[in-house]
């Protein structure tokens, strides 16, 4: 995938929906996947992976550190993206779900 930049989250989810990364997943930490609410989808850290990330670091608020990822499962028929705090404000770095994303992201 080609890499553009995006000034803020917000941007960077539009950007990537319109490249067809349409579910959003968030993480459960204590199943160790991540998961659509909307359509039920559940990937687990071997079913997806990472096609690319934007990083956005907070200029005066260290909770805005976030990065977005674009990931797809391996069989290919799902894309999405997950949002993830970074940081000091990233409580759940011991999930082996959140190990996977940040393996990516530095």
């Amino acid at each position: 995938m080609k890499r553009k930049s995006y000034d803020t989250v917000t941007e960077a989810m539009s950007g990537l929906r319109k490249l067809g990364y349409t579910i959003d997943f968030s993480i459960l930490t204590d199943q160790e996947c991540l998961v659509c609410h909307h359509t039920a989808s559940h990937l687990s850290p071997n079913q997806f992976g990472i096609d690319c990330f934007y990083r956005f670091e907070g200029n005066s608020d260290p909770g805005d550190e976030m990065i977005v990822y674009a990931i797809s499962s391996n069989d290919g028929n799902l894309k999405g993206i997950v949002v993830n705090a970074y940081g000091h404000h990233s409580d759940n770095a011991t999930s082996a779900i959140v190990k996977k994303l940040q393996m990516h992201s530095y």
